[in-house]
């Protein structure tokens, strides 16, 4: 760890609390319909959506109706993809003539662009044509990021409301959402990106002449190199701002032409944060009390920032095997020392580090580095976030309403400690809400744990690991830990373009997606019928310190009760075997 590492760290977080805060108040203004400055430009817009999709913007829904048509579109979203891949081969837009995609891929591409996963088992620039990126894939960043916010706003309303049979309108939550935050943030990402070196054209492939003849997997010479071009800022924008992940190119943000300085790695890991910190603002904005919003931000801070430490420390060290061979590891002048293999020389390990903890903290999943290249323990690191439920900051939406479920089960223990009816925000919280939270918690673990099970004991599973030992089971249990929990990332080692992981990780991600939205709203609708009771001197402050120390608590408990079995059998094994070679 080096002070020129530290700075950098330092520096991204301070900018992101301060760009995240005017965003958030920002937010929060648009969702109580209040006006904002983008109202000239996007309100007629708005209006004429309403009323050519015979919308009534007015009309209030019950929790069933809100989460019956957010599914039914969502389905819907999903068989527009696959039908765009399979019949891709058809269409315009395909300057490199690229067949129809495999139907368990397809499938496994719909869901993962649907649930805001992003799972690709797929190179980007030879499976999916412009068309498919741009109509399937980019139009799905923005709306599944929107369906998260959406689902919480609806909590928050919830939380606010009181004996209300509704929690809001979810077309209108899904359309102020795309008119009002993400269209023109990611306009202005985009812009800044391509300005940085980020491609963004229909052009057919770029030629260059190679220094020096190479010859293909046919054994032929050749003198000249094609690099794909395509529409990849536009993407990658709102894969970072809807924490979505996706890449354009198959090497993600480690590609040159998707992250190709210094300065757009730092604002594409800025844009990954972005939302979900802001979020937290926004919900105190729109519940009253600011500092309820600030306590969620410092919880996640709390569990994010060591175990980033973690990873930094970790990658930094390097490979023990290297120490023996009398490697060089240490920084010095001409290099930056610990362990670089899969990372970018132009991002070093501080960066790399640092990429890998938000995106797994948030539901991203792009990569500016290899993630299966980490260390045991820098590779445990990505694991416990994604296992903790994608709640330290998490998806756009989604993973703070994932900690407000931890919140309600830490007030609940906390009740059942002093010997009082458990209140949050002055709602009673009761076994409808418990048992709501409860399957939130553990359906995304089950997944996990069942899906890699089945994994590892039958052949069609075995078949895509390239390592044996410890490392091989932790690439299955990544898979199963990204799929479930709607992150998308990936040990680079697992060859997930197979019948059997398309098809069990695709099913792994419409359950993390939806067997969790729907008790979120189940609660949010329950909560919203109850009235609202004034706080007593018995009553909890969700707001303190002792309160953050106490959910933080809860949440670690959780996770460690959950996955450490699973933990010691993959990193925490090969790190002992590291340590004893």
């Amino acid at each position: 760890m080096t002070a020129h590492g530290i700075f950098q760290i330092t520096t991204y977080f301070i900018a992101l609390i301060a760009v995240a805060i005017p965003l958030g108040r920002y937010m929060a203004r648009v969702y109580q319909g209040e006006p904002v400055f983008l109202k000239g430009m996007t309100g007629p817009l708005e209006k004429w959506i309403y009323r050519h999709c015979r919308i009534n913007a007015d009309e209030e829904m019950t929790w069933k109706a809100y989460a019956g048509r957010l599914v039914i579109f969502s389905v819907m979203s999903c068989l527009v993809v696959y039908l765009l891949q399979r019949l891709q081969g058809f269409l315009p837009l395909n300057p490199h003539g690229l067949p129809a995609v495999p139907p368990d891929l397809a499938f496994n591409t719909a869901v993962s662009f649907v649930t805001n996963t992003n799972w690709q088992a797929y190179s980007g620039e030879t499976t999916l044509s412009f068309c498919t990126q741009m109509l399937g894939m980019t139009v799905q960043n923005f709306v599944s990021a929107a369906a998260g916010m959406a689902v919480l706003m609806a909590f928050i309303r919830g939380l606010k409301r009181t004996l209300s049979p509704t929690i809001g309108n979810v077309w209108v939550d899904l359309t102020r959402t795309i008119l009002y935050i993400l269209l023109p943030l990611s306009l202005v990402l985009a812009l800044f990106l391509v300005s940085q070196g980020v491609v963004q054209t229909l052009q057919s492939p770029a030629e260059v002449g190679l220094l020096e003849q190479a010859k293909d997997g046919a054994a032929t010479a050749e003198s000249v190199q094609e690099i794909r071009l395509g529409p990849a800022a536009s993407q990658v924008a709102i894969k970072q701002l809807g924490t979505n992940g996706g890449g354009f190119f198959n090497a993600n943000s480690a590609h040159p032409l998707e992250n190709p300085t210094p300065l757009s790695n730092f604002l594409e890991m800025l844009a990954i944060l972005l939302i979900p910190v802001a979020l937290c603002i926004t919900f105190g904005r729109m519940l009253g009390d600011g500092r309820q919003g600030w306590a969620l931000l410092a919880a996640m801070m709390m569990i994010l920032i060591p175990l980033l430490g973690i990873c930094l420390v970790s990658e930094q060290a390097g490979n023990p095997s290297f120490r023996q061979m009398n490697v060089d590891q240490s920084i010095g002048a001409l290099q930056s020392g610990g362990n670089m293999e899969g990372k970018e020389v132009r991002f070093g390990i501080a960066n790399s580090a640092l990429w890998a903890a938000v995106t797994t903290a948030a539901s991203s999943g792009s990569v500016n580095a290899m993630h299966d290249s980490f260390t045991p323990l820098g590779g445990l690191v990505p694991l416990v976030l994604m296992q903790l439920g994608e709640i330290i900051f998490g998806g756009a939406g989604s993973g703070l309403y994932g900690m407000l479920m931890f919140v309600l089960i830490t007030v609940f223990i906390a009740g059942l400690m002093v010997g009082r009816t458990p209140e949050y925000l002055g709602k009673k919280i009761e076994a409808f809400e418990i048992k709501m939270a409860a399957l939130v918690i553990l359906i995304p673990a089950a997944v996990v744990l069942i899906g890699t099970g089945v994994a590892v004991v039958t052949r069609p599973g075995l078949a895509g690991i390239l390592n044996t030992g410890p490392h091989g089971f932790s690439e299955i249990l990544y898979a199963f830990s990204s799929a479930a929990n709607n992150n998308g990332s990936a040990f680079a080692g697992l060859n997930a373009n197979t019948p059997f992981y398309n098809l069990t990780l695709g099913f792994a991600m419409l359950i993390g997606r939806f067997g969790l939205i729907i008790p979120v709203l189940a609660a949010a609708g329950s909560l919203a019928q109850k009235k609202c009771v004034s706080a007593g001197a018995g009553t909890l402050p969700t707001h303190t310190p002792l309160f953050v120390m106490f959910l933080v608590a809860v949440i670690m408990l959780v996770g460690a009760l959950t996955f450490v079995p699973a933990l010691a059998l993959g990193p925490i094994a090969e790190h002992l075997a590291w340590m004893r070679s």
